[in-house]
This record gives C-alpha cells, structure tokens and sequence, in this order.
C-alpha cells in the first residue's frame, strides 16, 4: 500500500549561461523537480485521486501550455520516476515514441516529460528511480501494526482522515482547474510541507525506544 500526492516526478536539468568573468568558472547545473499527481488513475497507493480523462481535447491543449512553459527552462536533460536497466540511466520509455501516444496514454511521465523531450529534440529520457527486491519501501502494515498494540489507531486513523479529504478536494479542484493550476498547487512550497506534515512527518510519532515503524517508512520512502 502506497499513499502518493505527488507520486511521480520530472526532473529537469539545465546549465545557465550567465556570462562569467575570466577564467571562466564551470557553468551552474540548475535543477527543477516538478511533483505531479496520477493522470491515468492507476490505482496503486492507498488512497487513490480519480481524474478526469486528460486525453480530451481541451486537457491535451492544457497539458500543451504546461509542456510550452516548461520548455523555457531549457533542460539538456529529463529525468523521470521510472527504472532503467541501463549504466546510463537512459529509459525505454522514450524508445519509439510518437506524438499520437498522446492521445493513447493518460500516464503522467508521458504527457509531460516525453512530450517535453519531443518537443525539445531530445534522443533520451532518462529512468532514477530505484527498486530492491530486499527492502521494504512503504511498512505501513508496521505502522499500523504498532498503533493497534500501543493504543495510537486513532490517531493513525486522523492522519488517514486528512489524507482522504485532501484528496477528495483534490478531485474537487481538477474537475475546474486547469492542469497547469493544479500542478502550482501541488508543488506550492507551503502545500508540501502541510501534506508531510500531515501524515509522513506524523507517522514519526508511532514509535518508541525498541521500534520505530514511523520513522523507518519516512527513511525508505
């Protein structure tokens, strides 16, 4: 079981062309993260965001505008929440992908950042993230294991219930807001903190001297 507000993530980089003075000093790398919530409904975390069908016509003109802004960044590379066989990192995902995917598949990593390396003429994307078949990423069940022996399920069961109506107001906001707007929102500084706050940095207070479930799923997730 997952739980995931911005569950998948863009990572753009990109080398600034100030002007420097003489010698000239290697050229800052400029990274920007963007967080996004589920397009394609896939129903994989714990608690599950219905969207409305980004494949329509006027989503895909908004997700167009989104992809546009983007671009003004310039990224020389694209990075997405995918796995890669590769020593290179570079990601299949990108192999043989045209614009009438678009129109096929809601996925978030497609609609944005393939169709930002497209429109860049870029060759790669490439896949960071990292999956092991020996640790367990996301222990709710020994969170909520220990809550239930240490008298803390309501208190589990509150943090739940702020997640659920985050997400319920989420479904609410997307069904009038564009998606560009409900990305500002969901990669608002502030709004991140409140959402870990809620729950992540919440969990931390299920544990004691001799377990730490709480702080062990901050630690692997």
């Amino acid at each position: 079981m997952k739980f995931r507000v911005t569950a998948s993530l863009v990572t753009l980089f990109s080398t600034s062309l100030l002007a420097q003075s003489s010698p000239p000093a290697p050229a800052p790398i400029q990274v920007m993260v963007l967080g996004t919530y589920h397009f394609g409904n896939p129903g994989q975390d714990m608690h599950n965001m219905k969207v409305d069908s980004v494949l329509t016509p006027a989503k895909q003109a908004e997700l167009a505008d989104v992809v546009s802004r983007l671009a003004k960044f310039n990224p020389t590379k694209i990075a997405v929440e995918a796995l890669s066989d590769c020593t290179d990192f570079v990601s299949d995902k990108f192999d043989g992908f045209t614009l009438e995917k678009l129109s096929k598949d809601p996925d978030e990593r497609i609609q944005i950042a393939l169709r930002l390396a497209h429109q860049l003429g870029q060759k790669s994307v490439y896949g960071i993230d990292e999956q092991s078949n020996t640790i367990d990423y996301f222990p709710f069940d020994k969170v909520d294991t220990y809550a239930k022996a240490h008298q803390q399920s309501a208190a589990l069961g509150r943090m739940q219930e702020k997640v659920a109506e985050m997400i319920k107001q989420m479904e609410a906001a997307q069904k009038t807001k564009t998606v560009r707007l409900m990305l500002a929102d969901v990669n608002d500084p502030a709004r991140v903190l409140s959402d870990h706050q809620n729950f992540y940095y919440a969990l931390l207070s299920l544990g004691n001297e001799k377990e730490q479930p709480g702080a062990e799923l901050n630690a692997a997730w």
